[in-house]
């Protein structure tokens, strides 16, 4: 299993190759942005570490240049930054996990035995999830509704998969977070209704019906509207 780390901070480096390696994974570092960019260009890697203050080019900028090239390859951001705002740019620009730091060992080790089997996981050709005019491909992994394509970010495509999984069940917000996550942020965040509001603007701006409903004090639904479930 091979690792990039782009981390500029020697004490980091050090902590994360020692203990990654112990688990049998094999770390790659680059110390700068751009060498950092440099290297997901000639290499192949099963995943991406990226701290996001980095010298040369941040680590947004790499994560954003990185899914122009390649949707599949896991990546975690890894910063002192942790607001809701900030992670939801880091996820905006193609993260799929974002851990604050400091942080201890075993937690980052656990996020990364989770993105690398979640990046394992394949679906069944020509798996078509469907509801009203929307349709997700998940072989594709492309979104359409009213026979038109959605641009989703990696983020919205994980939670609209999982809405259209789970349709006309109520998912509370932790629900959401483990499943789409697969991590447990702060909750004090809102880093769930800030994504639902994204998706629904995407989805809800292409079709004539709205199609993702909040249930006061629980969670969420996905159902069509005609659906009297409140």
């Amino acid at each position: 299993m091979k690792i990039l780390l782009v981390e500029d901070e020697p004490n980091v480096v050090s902590l994360i190759k020692r203990g990654l390696a112990d688990n049998g994974y094999e770390i790659s570092v680059a110390m700068d942005g751009w060498s950092g960019l440099q290297m997901t260009n000639d290499h192949d890697f099963d995943l991406i570490i990226l701290d996001i203050m980095l010298p040369g080019i941040n680590g947004v900028e790499i994560c954003r240049s990185i899914r122009k090239q390649n949707e599949q390859v896991p990546i975690m951001m890894l910063t002192a930054l942790g607001t809701t705002e900030n992670i939801v740019t880091g996820l905006d620009s193609g993260a799929d996990d974002y851990l604050v730091k400091p942080f201890k060992l075993a937690e980052l080790s656990a996020r990364v035995r989770t993105l690398t089997r979640r990046s394992k996981n394949t679906q069944a050709p020509g798996s078509l999830l469907q509801i009203a005019d929307l349709e997700l491909d998940t072989v594709s992994k492309t979104v359409r509704r009213n026979n038109k394509p959605l641009n989703l970010t990696a983020t919205e495509y994980r939670l609209l998969e999982f809405l259209l999984k789970n349709q006309r069940r109520v998912l509370s917000r932790i629900e959401i977070l483990e499943h789409v996550w697969d991590i447990d942020f702060n909750l004090g965040t809102n880093v769930v209704d800030v994504y639902v509001n994204y998706l629904r603007k995407k989805i809800d701006k292409a079709g004539s019906s709205k199609l993702i409903h909040t249930v006061v004090g629980m969670g969420y639904v996905m159902r069509e509207q005609h659906e009297n479930t409140e």
